[in-house]
Parts: C-alpha cells; sequence; structure tokens
C-alpha cells in the first residue's frame, strides 16, 4: 500500500510540475511592482489558464493530502 501510494505521489508531483509550466506568465515578472497597468490583479483567467489554475489547486491538495499519508504510514 505505501509503494502504491509513494507511486501516485511521484504520478501527481509531475503532473503538477506541468500543470504550473503550462501556464502564461501573469506579468512581466518584476516589473509589474512599479503600479504600471499590466499589474499581477489585472483581469480573470480565460479558457485554458483558467482551467489549468483549477487543475494546479486540485493536484497541491492532492499531493498534499497524499504526502501527509505517506508521512503517517511511515512514522
Amino acid at each position: 500500500m505505501l509503494t502504491v501510494l509513494m507511486v501516485l505521489d511521484a504520478i501527481v508531483s509531475i503532473a503538477l510540475i506541468l500543470a504550473v509550466l503550462g501556464q502564461e506568465a501573469k506579468s512581466g515578472g518584476m516589473g509589474g511592482m512599479d503600479g504600471s497597468s499590466d499589474a499581477v490583479f489585472s483581469g480573470k483567467a480565460r479558457g485554458m489558464d483558467a482551467l489549468l489554475a483549477r487543475v494546479t489547486v486540485v493536484l497541491g491538495i492532492l499531493f498534499a493530502v497524499i504526502t501527509i499519508v505517506i508521512a503517517r504510514m511511515t512514522s
């Protein structure tokens, strides 16, 4: 059971990395700190960005839960 959870954790972590890397940049990095119109919270994500944002949240929660279960099983 522990081995299955560890493999599942690795798969979820790789999927999480891909979901984060697949998203478009929200701003120009440090350039958004000068108060220009291209701020970080300038608008809502649409289409694929919205889907990837939701997938990122779900995968992050799933990764955290699986990791906590693995930690509890091994201690």
